[in-house]
């Protein structure tokens, strides 16, 4: 099994983001948190600052829509030609139709429910998209610590997927570091969101590079 680190931009310098994306060079994507101010109580930037942010790497955006109406919104960012469009399943009018306009439009498509929405509320959505995100924190902001409860959530989940005998991507955003990334590596999760315990560091390639060990070696 593949371990993937993307670190959240959410800890980088919002005015410097070219030179902070250098920084992360073997990093392998890199995670987009989108948040409109409604559905989560943080506003950081749109369609505009996304389309800006292909345009200056290489590596691949992995696009989290923490937005009212994801419903309408979520194939436009997949039309920028980003890798991957996350919506959240508590704000989604038809899962099933937003998984496929984001495909449609050449994006993988993803799928996060917040700490206190159960697995099963996706099960029936599940096979239709192509990653599955486990939020570990309540969404909205960086530097959170991890909710221990959410190992569970992440076991079960590499039960369901792998039932299903399908690629689906096991995600998890929220508080991962060191210290955790090889408990929630055991538990099933294969690509990790970690922000703050990124960008803090003045090596960070070194620290994706630990990260991403510390996975391995834990499966």
């Amino acid at each position: 099994m593949t371990m993937r680190i993307q670190p959240s931009i959410l800890s980088a310098d919002f005015v410097n983001f070219q030179r902070d994306f250098g920084t992360i060079s073997e990093a392998d994507g890199i995670h987009v948190d989108v948040m409109d101010g409604h559905f989560v109580p943080n506003l950081t930037f749109g369609l505009p600052m996304v389309k800006r942010m292909q345009e200056i790497t290489e590596l691949p955006l992995d696009v989290h829509l923490m937005i009212d109406n994801p419903d309408g919104w979520a194939g436009r960012y997949a039309e920028l030609g980003v890798f991957s469009v996350t919506v959240h399943f508590e704000a989604c009018l038809n899962p099933i139709e937003v998984a496929r306009s984001i495909k449609s439009n050449g994006s993988r498509a993803g799928i996060s429910i917040k700490p206190g929405t159960s697995l099963e509320a996706v099960n029936d959505y599940l096979e239709e998209f192509d990653q599955i995100l486990i939020m570990s924190v309540e969404p909205g902001f960086g530097g959170q610590a991890f909710i221990a409860e959410s190992l569970e959530k992440i076991s079960a989940a590499r039960k369901q997927i792998d039932s299903l005998g399908k690629d689906i991507w096991l995600q998890v955003d929220g508080g991962v570091d060191e210290t955790n990334i090889s408990a929630i590596a055991k538990a099933g999760a294969d690509t990790f969101v970690a922000g703050s315990a990124v960008f803090r560091e003045q090596d960070r390639n070194a620290k994706i590079s630990l990260l991403r060990s510390l996975a391995e070696s834990a499966k």
